[in-house]
């Protein structure tokens, strides 16, 4: 959230520097749509964020004037957008959906400052008569982007927003009006890999199994969830929160976990699920059309030591298998024998500094090609596995070309192609007046 902080302190400069004078009009309509106006105070808010995220705003009256015209052309068709999700019944937003996160919002804003009068006199100075009057903006403004977001979401899903490759001309557009803000390109190293994951033997996972069970047993008698899952949860990230995992979709979370949590009703307490990481116990809180939002407990079985030596000794030996050459044994075939079926198998042009340490250590005191040792990740913790890793091409930092970002900008672009087909559809469905 420190772009709305920011965001605060910009607009706090810019009143400061440009007081209004006591005849200048205030606001005034520059578009219809619908029966619903888009003021001039929204542009300006608008450029006031984009100052917030780095961008320089032209200083003559002709580029600001375009500048406006485009902030209005968005304006319009979220507008369409929002007025179209919300006549379509099957587009939900909750008010806790955006109550939850409006809060999580002020929390976040509100920790930078030292003091409540510090935070008040800032939230005044941005023109807000108050907090209360600032959260129900931000509330507004949450409602809108979720009924835009979900309705193109809704369009996906039914098959009727179906990407629209750009043309060559098109993509050569977009880089060259977006090439001076691409970042440097990093150092890179593609590779394939085994990741060899020590499995826990079956009497650790009877073990884990059984406690899992009995605090299905001690929920379903009433003990509180939340509670539960930061006292016993091995999931480190969501047991903090007390198990809450947020309003997820199907593809988010491993199969054997989705089939049960989309299958059970809110409030119920799912007896234990095995995945690949352990025993879960799930408890969906609410749900609304295809999405839900649940807590869950991780009960993971302990890995003893003689398992982590089984692993390491697969690791060195699929390493040995390989270094030798061994006539009709693949890397590939080996990987999907062998390896964490959880881990990807193939990673082009990952990012030396993005890389796990290990891998770090490994790829940067060996700058050729090939296999390389095993890696030992996670050393001395319950997460602790093994590497076998083959480099297959390297690429020096630098400059990004056409050709590095293609791939991405055709992905993006087919999107964009296909948004803005389905929003000139809904614009011969409404009635627009810009004013501007």
């Amino acid at each position: 959230m420190k772009a709305v902080l920011v965001f605060l302190a910009v607009v706090t400069t810019a009143t400061a520097q440009q007081p209004p004078a006591p005849d200048q009009t205030l606001d005034r309509i520059v578009a219809v749509v619908g029966t619903r106006p888009i003021l001039a105070s929204q542009i300006d808010e608008e450029m006031v964020q984009q100052q917030a995220q780095g961008m320089t705003l032209p200083t003559d009256s002709a580029g600001l004037a375009t500048l406006r015209r485009q902030i209005l052309d968005r304006l319009v068709e979220l507008e369409i957008l929002v007025q179209h999700a919300e006549r379509d019944t099957s587009i939900k937003v909750t008010d806790q959906e955006v109550l939850d996160q409006v809060e999580q919002t002020y929390q976040n804003v509100r920790k930078q400052f030292s003091s409540e009068n510090d935070f008040r006199d800032q939230i005044r100075q941005a023109r807000f008569g108050s907090v209360e009057e600032w959260r129900r903006w931000l509330g507004d403004q949450q409602r809108r982007q979720l009924l835009a977001q979900r309705l193109i979401e809704a369009q996906r899903q039914k098959g009727k927003l179906r990407p629209i490759p750009p043309t060559e001309a098109q993509m050569r557009e977009f880089w060259d009006q977006n090439k001076d803000q691409q970042p440097k390109r990093p150092a890179t190293v593609s590779f394939r890999q085994i990741v060899v994951k020590p499995a826990p033997d079956s009497a650790a996972r009877l073990k884990a199994f059984q406690r899992a069970e009995s605090l299905v047993v001690e929920l379903r008698h009433g003990a509180d969830f939340a509670a539960a899952a930061k006292r016993f949860s091995n999931d480190s990230a969501s047991a903090a929160q007390g198990g809450e995992l947020g309003w997820f979709r199907r593809g988010v979370m491993v199969k054997e976990f989705e089939d049960v949590a989309f299958r059970v009703r809110p409030g119920e307490i799912t007896p234990p699920v095995e995945t690949s990481f352990g025993f879960h116990i799930i408890n969906v809180e609410r749900t609304q059309p295809a999405e839900i939002l649940a807590r869950h407990i991780l009960i993971t079985p302990v890995v003893s030591e003689a398992q982590i030596a089984i692993a390491k000794r697969l690791a060195d030996s699929l390493h040995g298998v390989l270094a030798r050459g061994s006539a009709g044994v693949s890397f590939d075939s080996l990987a999907k024998l062998y390896g964490d079926p959880q881990e990807p198998k193939l990673a082009e042009d990952a990012a030396l500094t993005e890389m796990p340490p290990e891998y770090q250590k490994v790829t940067s005191a060996d700058t050729t090609l090939g296999l390389k040792p095993v890696i030992t990740e996670g050393a001395g913790t319950p997460r602790t596995r093994f590497v076998v890793l083959e480099v297959t091409a390297r690429h020096a930092a630098g400059d990004l070309s056409f050709d590095d970002v293609k791939l991405k900008i055709r992905q993006s672009l087919s999107d964009q192609l296909a948004i803005r087909h389905f929003i000139d559809q809904l614009r011969r469905q409404i009635y627009i007046d810009i004013r501007l």
